[in-house]
């Protein structure tokens, strides 16, 4: 895939409202994404202590792109656009 982004920082938050409100699942998907495409190596996935929008949660960042409310279902989405790729 010559069309990938390397370095791609996601940053998921580990505060305790993000955790009640889903950010397990949407770790095990952006992990299960990774693997699946083969960008372990592309991308820096880490935890970050809490980012301040609570009632937002869960939320994730991409490369500094703060993403609130996300579901597992938009992971995909959310890492092609960061990975630059087409579906």
């Amino acid at each position: 895939m010559s069309n990938i982004e390397n370095n791609v920082e996601i940053v998921i938050c580990l505060g305790s409202s993000c955790f009640s409100r889903g950010n397990k699942a949407i770790m095990q998907e952006i992990n299960g994404y990774l693997e699946a495409k083969g960008l372990k190596n592309s991308a820096f996935f880490h935890g970050g202590h809490c980012f301040g929008n609570c009632s937002d949660g869960p939320i994730i960042k991409v490369n500094d792109i703060e993403y609130r409310q996300v579901t597992p279902s938009m992971v995909q989405e959310i890492l092609n656009k960061a990975f630059g790729i087409k579906q």
